[in-house]
């Protein structure tokens, strides 16, 4: 069956008063609201969305899978950051994989039951409402991933079907399964999904397919609290962007060049920080952006790039919510590649991440695979407040794999540059460098609306151009929320960006 989806935004950004829910699901945002109005916060109405769309947008999303939150405290002005991603099962070592014939070079299936990591979002949604609390386009993605649910070795995948098959649009799926698991957790709390019936049935499952996880590992999971990273945007100016022109070539070779950049230190240097050393304030400092700024040539794509030495000197979903006391926030939850390995626990009604595909299996990487250690991870939610104060200035999100930290990049310039609102920032069409679920520095896609003249000046520049990309393979260049405060007040000189990665500061202008 082929498709011919075309965009044609028609929305105005929505202005409320008491409270806001932005999601890529009406259903699940209405169930926000609806947490919001019986008295709930921005952290009880995050979860109770990221349940929802679970049942709305499973292909994407699930209590299988992992999550990230930043909340915004009103009162203290500060962002705290929760990391609820899972770890390695302990049984799982490098030296097992090569005696079964997997390596750097010969990776384990993304379906395989190694790549299952421990599921951490259950324990994300119960210690956000429990640390942040009060104390109060599917159908046809979910048709594309399909085929893991009804692979033969997959016997309780059926349970997320309608008679074997995908639910068309409009057609009402009921999950009896996955409603019997939220009970047990929502009643039992974390002990609820990790012990007993759900945490058996997840490691019989996995051991069926081939993986080493037992019980004990999914016990021992907890989850994080952490200070986010974070840099401030626009101390001085040394690139004038705006003088560009949105989405002209100038202006896209220099976002180019600064995520291929950003991307060549991230795909080495982010890994577990518990486990191995991880140089974030040198690679987020000041004059290490600099010396990697000054690599970009502005006539010349740069070519064989490789990380650089601090030393010296495809399918998620983000929703974010705002409540009426000024709290804020930004949560990811995701399967990893669409239904993740599409493995489905007897009884339990939802799919298994294959977050753990994210390891390397190479020694000397520092993201090699190891026991109870956390994989690289693509999921990033962001929150951008007032340097002059701590003010909230937005909560926002573009959601697909690797696109993730570069549609970020893209919708704050769109605002703070080129003065756009948040639905214009968020329509504006954007390139994506690299790939979904990998990076290729030399694959360059642009969506469409970016015109061809502008294509053929970037190929000029020595990029390899692919587009301009149309229909629903548009969903590479993910799909975002934004909500921000004082829609109106302008963006002043400084922001401080939180939690968002390495691009931000090579293209910042220190």
């Amino acid at each position: 069956m082929s498709y011919n989806l075309s965009f044609h935004s028609r929305r105005s950004p929505v202005i409320c008063s008491n409270g806001c829910v932005a999601s890529s699901q009406p259903l699940a945002s209405q169930i926000g609201i609806d947490i919001l109005k019986a008295g709930g916060n921005a952290a009880d109405a995050a979860v109770a969305v990221a349940a929802a769309l679970n049942v709305t947008e499973p292909c994407s999303t699930g209590i299988g899978g992992d999550a990230f939150c930043l909340f915004y405290d009103s009162k203290s002005k500060t962002v705290k950051g929760l990391n609820g991603s899972g770890r390695c099962p302990n049984g799982l070592t490098l030296d097992l994989l090569e005696k079964q014939g997997y390596t750097e070079d010969n990776l384990f299936p993304t379906n395989h039951g190694h790549a299952v990591s421990i599921p951490g979002a259950a324990a994300a949604w119960v210690d956000t409402v429990e640390r942040f609390g009060s104390g109060k386009t599917t159908s046809f993605f979910w048709e594309k991933g399909s085929h893991l649910l009804t692979n033969s070795r997959n016997k309780h995948g059926k349970d997320m079907l309608i008679q074997g098959r995908a639910p068309m649009t409009g057609e009402v799926i009921r999950l009896p399964h996955l409603a019997k698991t939220f009970k047990e957790l929502g009643t039992h709390g974390k002990k609820g999904f990790y012990d007993g019936r759900i945490g058996s049935a997840i490691s019989n499952i996995v051991q069926e397919h081939g993986g080493v996880m037992n019980i004990d590992d999914l016990r021992n999971h907890v989850s994080t609290f952490e200070d986010p990273i974070s840099v401030s945007y626009k101390g001085y100016r040394s690139i004038d962007l705006k003088e560009m022109g949105a989405n002209s070539t100038q202006y896209l070779h220099h976002v180019i060049e600064a995520i291929k950049l950003g991307f060549a230190d991230t795909t080495w240097y982010c890994a577990d920080s518990s486990v191995v050393d991880v140089p974030i304030s040198q690679l987020l400092s000041k004059d290490y952006a600099k010396q990697r700024r000054s690599l970009i040539d502005p006539n010349r794509a740069l070519q064989n790039l490789q990380k650089g030495n601090p030393f010296k000197g495809k399918d998620t979903v983000y929703f974010t919510t705002a409540d009426k006391d000024g709290n804020a926030c930004s949560f990811i939850n995701s399967n990893f590649m669409g239904f993740g390995t599409g493995i489905v626990p007897e009884g339990c009604g939802f799919t298994l991440q294959n977050r753990g595909y994210g390891f390397s299996l190479n020694k000397n990487h520092p993201n090699v695979l190891a026991p109870n250690k956390r994989p690289f991870h693509t999921i990033i939610p962001a929150m951008v407040t007032y340097d002059d104060g701590g003010d909230f200035a937005m909560s926002y999100g573009v959601m697909g794999g690797y696109m993730q930290p570069q549609g970020h990049v893209q919708v704050l310039l769109n605002m703070v540059e080129f003065g756009m609102d948040p639905q214009a920032a968020l329509d504006q069409p954007r390139i994506l460098v690299g790939g979904g679920y990998g990076f290729d520095s030399n694959s360059i896609s642009a969506e469409e609306g970016i015109s061809e003249e502008v294509i053929e000046e970037l190929r000029s520049y020595g990029h390899t151009m692919t587009g301009p990309v149309i229909g629903y393979d548009r969903a590479s260049f993910g799909r975002g929320q934004v909500i921000a405060r004082e829609l109106y007040r302008t963006l002043i000189p400084k922001v401080m960006c939180i939690g968002l990665e390495l691009i931000q500061d090579v293209m910042e202008l220190q």
